[in-house]
């Protein structure tokens, strides 16, 4: 499958720091894309740069097989962008500011009428559309700017924290449109906090700290290889203790309140624990998930 996004070697750099640190990879058309990465992991300075808003610094970056920064304008023109900011005008309707960024793509009065309805329905805001931008709701706001990254027909979709703010029901919404729209062959990159959106969404995740790519691949893929297959939550024992018991049978991670033993047998887990003469004061199996692949890589540590 063809690449719509290449990186090798990506580099990045502000004066002496070095945000993004040799990056290599590849977006195939038609899938979606995640990276995952606490704070300061160096995602949004990839993203700007695949955006052609941040030029490179070392390596290469291509988008449409174009090198990225120095044909900026010919790259915009296919992608839409989903930023953080909404950068929406509140004094004007829903409608009008999807009519004025239709403009901004070169489609006529009509061509962004059109396409800015058409686009309200796909995201439920049809209903909406005379009301001014200021008298919506946050999650309302964030559903218009995915319209607006839409009039343009894009190839590619850039979302970073793409429902952020918005309540569950509004969420499962955006997840169900964003599929819809890889289905028809649009190519989606997306950055998220939410390892359910990633593990929804994407079919290929880049785990990022540090400026670097930790590991990388299909969500199923990485919870296996990383985490393996369940996860025993025990509560009221310490790590050391609880790592000594178990031996070789999983790794164990201290979770706040509670330890998770990540494993591919929980019941050989929990049968050591209950041999011995510790006393946890609950324990609950679970499937592992990609929460816990990115604690195990990340760390627990709080990020600002």
């Amino acid at each position: 499958m063809a690449s719509i996004v290449a990186a090798r070697g990506l580099r990045k750099r502000y004066g002496d720091l070095e945000a993004v640190r040799g990056l290599d990879f590849d977006v195939e058309e038609g899938r979606c894309f995640a990276f995952l990465g606490p704070n300061g992991a160096g995602k949004s300075t990839t993203i700007r740069m695949i955006c052609c808003q941040s030029p490179i610094s070392g390596g290469s970056l291509t988008v449409f097989g174009i090198p990225a920064h120095p044909h900026a304008v010919r790259i915009k023109q296919q992608m839409g962008v989903v930023a953080q900011e909404d950068y929406l005008d509140r004094e004007l309707t829903v409608e009008e500011n999807l009519v004025l960024h239709g403009r901004f793509y070169g489609l006529s009065g009509r061509e962004a009428r059109e396409r800015g309805q058409e686009l309200l329905t796909f995201m439920q805001l049809y209903a909406k559309r005379q009301n001014r931008v200021k008298e919506l709701s946050g999650g309302m706001r964030r559903r218009l700017v995915i319209a607006r990254g839409l009039i343009g027909r894009p190839r590619l979709l850039v979302l970073d924290e793409p429902t952020t703010g918005l309540d569950p029901q509004a969420r499962l919404l955006v997840w169900t449109r964003l599929n819809e729209l890889r289905q028809s062959g649009v190519t989606l990159i997306v950055t998220t906090h939410y390892m359910e959106e990633a593990a929804r969404l994407a079919d290929h995740i880049v785990v990022m700290d540090h400026g670097r790519i930790l590991e990388a691949g299909s969500p199923a893929d990485l919870v296996e290889r990383i985490a393996g297959r369940e996860a025993v939550e025990v509560w009221g024992l310490e790590e050391t203790v609880v790592a000594e018991q178990i031996g070789n049978l999983g790794r164990v991670q201290a979770r706040g309140d509670s330890l998770a033993v990540l494993t591919d047998s929980a019941e050989a887990v929990v049968s050591r624990l209950l041999a011995g003469a510790l006393k946890p004061e609950r324990m609950q199996v679970r499937p592992a998930s990609l929460e816990d692949v990115f604690l195990l890589l990340t760390g627990k540590d709080l990020r600002e």
